[in-house]
């Protein structure tokens, strides 16, 4: 149930947020981040930050899960303004994926047109080593429901969306070079959208290898349909954080999670910020 006084539908409680952030900053940012597990500290290092944990934004939902600070940031990547979520939620951690997906209703009402999403991915094509950064060309939605179920706003986007190009092919050649300037390899793959909180089971990942799939996790998906539905241009990246069960004699656990993001959040920190600074211009 809304509180007392909170609009109703959902353009108009995206719209409240928006005003509400509006309102603490002095900046009209165009690119959002979304900040997955291990790279949430990235929002530290921006030039004049306003933080304002989602408690304070109407609306927004609370994050639950180790390593998500649960703030938004918004500050400025060489003279650049952007807005980051220092963390996400997620479907397994009880939300509905209106919930999930109600921060990037409340980015385009902000102004936002460009949207950077990163998460921690287990790796399913073998050749995507642990630590490496995967671009993401298409996904695979496994979850079971699409976050644009029930009524549709107009407002929004329309009824039925095209999603052939929901990850943008431009963004996708501007992330290879800027990858290839710093010397880094950025393979394109698959990420396929689970709804967790359980790993995947070997058979699972077999599945998941017949389909096509290169990555596999448990974000991104419903974020990147809402996005393209309100057509913001959208860019995946993935850090493979572990193998995929059956792929290793190793256990999965949510610290090797943490920990190989850590490793490699320096790498991926500057290329996002090469991103950012290459998408304003």
């Amino acid at each position: 149930m809304a509180e007392q006084g909170a609009p109703e539908d959902l353009y108009a409680r995206a719209a409240h947020a928006a005003r509400t952030i509006r309102a603490r900053i002095h900046s009209e940012p165009r690119i959002a981040l979304v900040l997955g597990s291990g790279l949430g500290d990235f929002g530290d290092e921006f030039d004049e930050p306003v933080s304002i944990p989602y408690q304070e934004i109407p609306g927004f939902p609370i994050s639950t899960v180790a390593g998500h600070a649960g703030r938004l940031v918004i500050g400025n990547i060489e003279q650049v303004p952007v807005v980051a979520m220092q963390g996400r939620v997620h479907f397994y951690e009880g939300y509905g994926l209106e919930e999930v997906t109600f921060p990037i209703r409340t980015f385009k009402l902000l102004g936002i047109n460009t949207l950077l999403l990163t998460n921690a991915a287990g790796g399913v094509d073998v050749q995507l080593g642990q630590g490496a950064l995967m671009l993401i060309s298409d996904h695979l939605n496994l979850m079971g429901v699409n976050p644009l179920r029930g009524p549709n706003d107009e407002r929004f986007g329309p009824r039925f969306p095209d999603m052939s190009n929901v990850y943008c092919q431009e963004l996708q050649q501007q992330a290879v070079a800027e990858a290839r300037a710093m010397g880094l390899e950025l393979r394109r793959g698959i990420y396929a959208g689970l709804s967790g909180p359980s790993y995947e089971t070997p058979a699972e990942i077999r599945f998941l290898r017949g389909l096509g799939a290169d990555a596999v996790g448990m974000s991104t998906v419903p974020e990147a349909i809402v996005a393209g539905h309100m057509g913001i241009k959208v860019l995946g990246i993935s850090c493979i954080t572990n193998m995929a069960a059956g792929l290793s004699n190793d256990p999965i656990n949510h610290e090797e999670v943490m920990e190989t993001g850590k490793r490699v959040r320096e790498t991926f920190a500057a290329l996002l910020r090469r991103l950012v600074v290459r998408l304003a211009d």
